[in-house]
């Protein structure tokens, strides 16, 4: 199941409080103030995991609460720190305060850690108000309250390649051939309902992600169809490739009403290099092969079958070559 959007709630720990102690030690009448201070609270920190895909583990449970930090103890000895939580979420997560929807960051990098709720602050203990006047000091702080927020995230994939087209092109097909992805695969509309993602081999230390975006429809920007829940997954791509069906009655009338729908979604979509293809080639006679152009809008459109893996090779190092050229 893909789940690329949730809400949880977030708790960090409230910081232990400071104690009020003093020494008690034989041979020693006058034992000064030896509270120790309380320790800090556990923080909630989100933590960016390549492995992961989707944020389907935050679709049950929700609300998460770091421990609290220890009371300082006597003999000048401080609290234990409560254990701070760290959640796993996919690269491309965002991150939103779901009360002022204040975006609090992006997680785009394996390993970047995102605080979004910090520990209390230890309060002090006795020994911390001793001074020449007041040797004796029987105040401490309370330990302070954790940060508490409702969050929201959303995932959008990051991937260096975006396959769009309308429903039944074969961006499933061609994802399973160029990759080890295995999406479903039918010949119904909207057969892919979320995106699918899958490592592309170039050749030996050489490869790139390509995302496989669900069908495309006349009105998608506006939310008609699949519409922009899966537009917003194109943000994040380097490249995108239009897979076009060669075996429409007019070749190529579909790339006006992607990208149409692409520039009328914004966010800079229409201004990322673009790749096209033509396919089901196997489809057509070979009068059907003279019908198609060889160029639309001043971009060569490629020809291959997916499904009888014709033309793939020269496809992956036409997209290989677009990423490295715009690699900065």
């Amino acid at each position: 199941m893909f789940i690329d959007r949730v809400k949880m709630e977030v708790s960090a720990g409230n910081g232990g409080d400071g104690c009020v102690s003093f020494r008690r030690e034989k041979h020693v009448p006058r034992g000064g103030p030896d509270g120790g201070d309380g320790g800090k609270g556990g923080s909630v920190l989100l933590e960016a995991n390549r492995h992961m895909r989707t944020l389907l583990d935050f679709k049950f449970k929700r609300t998460f609460q770091a421990e609290r930090g220890e009371h300082g103890k006597g003999s000048n000895m401080t609290g234990r720190r409560g254990d701070d939580v760290v959640l796993q979420v996919p690269l491309g997560t965002q991150v939103r305060d779901a009360d002022t929807m204040e975006r609090l960051g992006d997680l785009l990098t394996a390993g970047q850690t995102l605080l979004v709720a910090e520990g209390g602050r230890g309060g002090r203990g006795n020994a911390r108000f001793a001074t020449p006047t007041d040797r004796a000091p029987r105040r401490r702080e309370t330990g302070g309250e954790g940060g508490r927020r409702v969050i929201e995230l959303e995932l959008k994939l990051i991937a260096d390649v975006g396959i769009v087209g309308v429903p039944n092109v074969g961006k499933s097909t061609l994802l399973s051939r160029i990759s080890r992805a295995r999406p479903k695969i039918d010949s119904y509309p909207f057969t892919t309902l979320a995106p699918n993602l899958g490592l592309v081999r170039v050749e030996e230390m050489r490869d790139f992600v390509a995302a496989d975006i669900p069908g495309l429809v006349e009105g998608a920007h506006a939310g008609k169809g699949l519409g922009h829940e899966f537009l917003r997954h194109v943000e994040r791509t380097r490249v995108l490739l239009f897979l076009l069906d060669a075996s429409e009655a007019e070749p190529g009338r579909d790339y006006g009403l992607l990208l149409e729908e692409i520039q009328r979604y914004g966010k800079g979509l229409a201004e990322k290099p673009r790749a096209l293809c033509f396919n089901k080639v196997d489809l057509l006679d070979a009068e059907g092969l003279r019908r198609l152009p060889y160029e639309i809008g001043g971009v060569e459109v490629l020809r291959i079958s997916a499904l009888k893996e014709e033309g793939l090779r020269e496809l992956v190092g036409r997209l290989w070559q677009l990423l490295e050229a715009h690699s900065h």
